[in-house]
């Protein structure tokens, strides 16, 4: 979708750069073609969308969700996932290497909350990949 304009963003807590992005069947110039996906405001003057033009937005909604390489990173995550939520379980709560854990934070403010569970999700990632390499390192020895 062609960008149609772009705003300062000052709702959230971390200024961005926000755009507003339109129809490509009406944006710059209205083409005369029918909308493929029948969308419900085509009659209207076509579909408009709202969205972060930061990099990372632009590669979320771009993303091919039905390729294989998608679907097996999204496979990894929900394990990491499923292993993190068992282990609170087991740990009653608690993650075992962190005090006060992201379930029941200590602190008071939002942003030392979110700063938290960062940190937290940064040493689960890094966990993970730390034992990726050490399998791999196994398996190429004993090949």
């Amino acid at each position: 979708m062609p960008l149609k304009g772009s705003f300062i963003c000052h709702t959230t807590e971390v200024e961005h750069e926000r755009g507003r992005y339109a129809c490509p069947l009406f944006f710059p110039t209205a083409t005369g073609q029918a909308c493929p996906l029948d969308h419900k405001n085509f009659a209207k003057g076509g579909c408009l969308t709202t969205m972060s033009t930061s990099a990372g937005a632009r590669i979320r909604y771009q993303l091919d969700r039905h390729s294989q390489a998608y679907q097996d990173v999204y496979s990894q995550r929900s394990a990491t996932e499923r292993i993190v939520r068992l282990r609170l379980t087991k740990s009653g709560g608690r993650p075992e290497f962190i005090e006060g854990g992201i379930e029941r934070p200590k602190l008071r403010r939002g942003s030392a909350i979110a700063n938290q569970n960062t940190l937290i999700y940064v040493l689960l990632n890094l966990r993970g990949y730390h034992r990726v390499c050490a399998r791999r390192a196994e398996l190429s020895q004993t090949s």
